[in-house]
Order: C-alpha cells, then sequence, then structure tokens
C-alpha cells in the first residue's frame, strides 16, 4: 500500500528512477559501509542502500512510514529502522563505527539538521543530502555573496562541501514548487576551533545582516572599541565590511583572535 505524503512534516517522495540511481552512485554504498538514512519515506533510496550489503539504519519520524519500512524490508537483516526525530538521536549511542549519511531534508528542518552533523562529525565518514536549491546555494555561497550566511559559514568551517547536481520539481510526488539540490559533505579535520562558542559567534555577527561586523561586534560589549579594532587590524579584516564578506579563513582567524581577547580579561 502506497503511504500518501503528509504536508505537515513537508514530505515530497522522490520517484525518479535517473535521480535515486544518480543520489546512489554518490553514496557509493559497499557491503563493509554502515550508513545512517535520515527520512527514508517509502525506501526508494533504502532498496538500492540495503541490496549493496552495507549495514542499513534509517530514522524515520512518521510513524505510518517507520511501520511500512519495517514490513518491506522484514526479511533483511542489514536493515533497521528506528521512530525517532533525528535532532533527538545521539549518533554516539546509534553508530558502532563511522557512517555514510544519506537523506532528503525538508526544508524546515534541514538547518538544525546540519548543525547536528557538524557537532556530532567525529561519527560521520560523509553525507550524501538532497536539500531545497534555494539552501543549498546558502551553504555553498562565496565571499561577498548576499546568500552567505550563517548557515554558510559553520558549513563550510567543519565540512568540505560540494554541490553533485540538481533535482527538477517532476522528480517528486507530490510535486513542489521549487528545484532541489544533492550535495556532498565531507567532515574536515578541524579541532581548534570550539563548535558551540563558533556557533555562537558567528550568529551574533550575523545578527543584523545590514550593519558591518563591526557594529554587530561592539554591540556586544564584550570587550572595548580600541580592543575590538585592534583584533581587527591585526587579522586584516576592514572594519567597514560586512559578516557575508569574509573568507572562510578570516573567519576562522577572527573567531580565535576574539577568544584569544576574551580569555585574556582580568
Amino acid at each position: 500500500m502506497r503511504k500518501k505524503a503528509k504536508k505537515s512534516l513537508g514530505q515530497n517522495f522522490l520517484v525518479s528512477k535517473n535521480h535515486i540511481e544518480k543520489i546512489i552512485l554518490a553514496v557509493n554504498p559497499q557491503p563493509e559501509d554502515l550508513i545512517l538514512e535520515i527520512g527514508p519515506g517509502r525506501g526508494a533510496i533504502t532498496k538500492s542502500l540495503v541490496e549493496s550489503g552495507a549495514r542499513v539504519i534509517a530514522v524515520e519520524l512518521d510513524s505510518d512510514l517507520a511501520g511500512f519500512l519495517q514490513k518491506e524490508f522484514s526479511e533483511r537483516k542489514n536493515f533497521s529502522v528506528i521512530h525517532a526525530d533525528i535532532l533527538d538521536v545521539k549518533l554516539c549511542g546509534l553508530l558502532y563505527k563511522k557512517a555514510k549519511v544519506v537523506g532528503n531534508l525538508p526544508y524546515y528542518v534541514s538547518t538544525a539538521i546540519l548543525q547536528k552533523i557538524v557537532r556530532e562529525k567525529d561519527f560521520i565518514l560523509d553525507c550524501t543530502f538532497m536539500f531545497q536549491k534555494e539552501v543549498a546555494d546558502r551553504i555553498l555561497a562565496q565571499p561577498k555573496n548576499k546568500q552567505r550566511g550563517f548557515l554558510t559559514v559553520i558549513a563550510q568551517t567543519f565540512l568540505f562541501v560540494e554541490k553533485i547536481f540538481e533535482v527538477p520539481p517532476f522528480a517528486f510526488r507530490p510535486v513542489p514548487k521549487v528545484w532541489s539540490s544533492v550535495v556532498k559533505a565531507i567532515p574536515k579535520e578541524e579541532s581548534d576551533i570550539e563548535i558551540e562558542r563558533f556557533f555562537d559567534f558567528v550568529g551574533k555577527c550575523f545578527s543584523q545582516k545590514r550593519k558591518t561586523l563591526f557594529n554587530n561586534l561592539r554591540g556586544l560589549d564584550l570587550i572595548d572599541l580600541a580592543q575590538l579594532e585592534q583584533i581587527l587590524e591585526t587579522v586584516e579584516i576592514n572594519k567597514t565590511q560586512r559578516a557575508e564578506a569574509l573568507t572562510n579563513e578570516e573567519w576562522k582567524k577572527l573567531f580565535l583572535a576574539f577568544e584569544k581577547a576574551l580569555k585574556a580579561k582580568p
């Protein structure tokens, strides 16, 4: 029995065989792999993942679909489904080794899931995600591009990201109004940046995008203006620049310099 998409969960099921095959090629499942699938839906991608011989753990929020998948793959010992919100699942307790992650992420939860991936990147080999094209474009935006924001900086700081291909609306049922993009992400070996503090810092720097970076930082009242100007001069960032103009390397230098200044305060 085919399960109907639930608008409340942002469900649009991928039905195009061509695009399903392209995603499987991007994941490149091997028998020795552990694969975490987020939001497997009706199992269009799941089927090929399971048939590869990889160990597949699917996390599905929709209880009806979770039950459907349990029955659909009941005879496959290399498959299990968990009825849960992926945002509530601790990867350290779920995964017994580094996993490949794959998922078609609904618009409303894509930012939160990407932040979770960054926070728990030590348990991940790589990710193959389908986002709405708008979200993918933000993730991949380059310096001085107005689409560049908080999501861009945290993704590019901790992950190598690239767009693999785009998916048209007619590849889904029901047919959405927007295009989607499949993005590959691989965790970086980033060890000298404390993730939660970096999230907080970048969020504050983008708090008012029309303001300059200097004016957003001065509004925090964490360090005096003279020291803030010294930090920007040291890392060679013009005080008139907006946050969207900074390169990934400039973000790292600015954050570390800011942290050093805060720790030095009496």
